[in-house]
């Protein structure tokens, strides 16, 4: 069994799991760190591990099929030689890459044509394509081809958008029929993709079809592409009560440390999202005592660890004045430093998590955290 469901607390649907997969196993609840082009930005290997304490992260396979290419993939014997990593991957699809590329993409039952944002050389992505590159790229977890409807959509455009992401899964799962076994040895797991928009209806037929296509997994797409808070947390509770709950559920893209928390009590496994890096560039810093902006001048002269109740190093190590030294003075160390951080806390916070729902008090630890980290200070 790929998924094993190991507690679940009692005054909510969190649950605390493993995942099991060729480069390791995975402790769940868990966030992936997004190594889009094959690196987390600005953080090294060695400190994803020693530091953040990955256990997993993301690929993107639109991102890889441009640059650095399937032959060069193919030829550094897939994407964990190629960086250097033995811990285990998932790849995203390219799906909400291609969302993304409205102007410059069509859409058609075949798949999708779209121009590179590179060099604006033409492009075809299919399902079945698209499970062939994922398989050049070697993750442990391949999503399939799914299309990302935007926010806001119509209903019936949302529906007609479901209704082939679901032809397409099938597409998908009759390539990698006799292929599940990747071309460097091991096991490569597909997880199939559920849509609907905001509307509970199709939210419920995508979920009631994807439970009967997923391999120890389920992926929830569609709920970080702008949509209020309350209907990414309803959606999110709708879908979990319908998959199975012997399967891993992935909320794509999401989100905020509230976000992480919330949807965790509402029975959701695995998270990805860009927000720890990109805002640590800009120098927003998530902590146990709320989020900060280090810029700011009231930490010019704050000689506090940047986070004194931090799982690293790099957040014990490094003061608040020091880091915001860094920001002031455009060093390259200053995003390294607030990355590492901010992706350090994310892993402690679902590892926190986790801990708590071993021991059956998460819904309680759930009321006592959430004021803390959502403080502005």
């Amino acid at each position: 069994m790929i998924f094993n469901v190991q507690a679940r607390d009692k005054g909510s649907r969190a649950r605390a799991g493993v995942l099991s997969l060729p480069h390791g196993d995975v402790l769940t609840p868990i966030f992936m760190p997004v190594g889009t082009l094959g690196t987390v930005k600005t953080v090294l290997q060695k400190d994803l591990e020693s530091e953040v304490k990955a256990q997993i992260i993301l690929g993107n396979t639109y991102h890889l099929y441009l640059r650095p290419g399937m032959e060069v993939m193919e030829a550094a014997g897939g994407l964990h030689p190629f960086m250097s990593s033995e811990k285990p991957i998932l790849t995203d699809s390219g799906g909400y890459q291609v969302y993304s590329l409205s102007q410059r993409r069509k859409i058609v039952e075949e798949g999708v044509t779209f121009y590179s944002h590179i060099d604006g050389s033409r492009h075809v992505f299919t399902p079945e394509n698209v499970m062939e590159t994922q398989r050049i790229i070697g993750a442990d977890i391949i999503m399939a081809f799914d299309e990302c409807p935007p926010y806001p959509a119509t209903e019936e455009y949302a529906r007609k958008s479901m209704e082939m992401t679901h032809r397409w899964l099938l597409r998908c799962r009759s390539y990698m029929k006799d292929k599940s076994r990747g071309p460097y040895g091991h096991h490569q797991v597909l997880a199939p993709i559920l849509q609907g928009s905001v509307y509970p209806a199709l939210r419920r037929k995508s979920a009631e079809f994807t439970a009967d296509h997923g391999e120890g997994i389920c992926a929830i797409g569609g709920l970080s592409v702008g949509e209020p808070k309350e209907d990414l947390y309803g959606m999110t509770g709708l879908v979990t009560d319908i998959l199975p709950k012997e399967q891993a559920r992935y909320l794509m893209g999401v989100g905020t440390p509230e976000d992480l928390v919330e949807c965790i009590d509402r029975g959701v496994d695995m998270f990805d999202c860009v927000l720890p890096t990109r805002n640590a560039r800009h120098g927003v810093l998530y902590t146990w005592e709320g989020v900060l902006h280090i810029k700011n001048a009231r930490w010019k002269s704050c000689f506090e660890p940047i986070d004194a109740e931090g799982s690293s190093e790099t957040s014990r190590r490094f003061t608040k004045a020091y880091l915001r030294h860094l920001f002031q003075a455009k060093e390259y160390l200053a995003a390294q430093i607030a990355s590492i951080h901010n992706l350090a806390f994310y892993l402690d916070l679902v590892g926190r998590a986790r801990e708590h729902i071993l021991n059956g008090s998460f819904s309680t630890w759930k009321s006592e955290v959430l004021p803390r980290i959502s403080r502005k200070l």
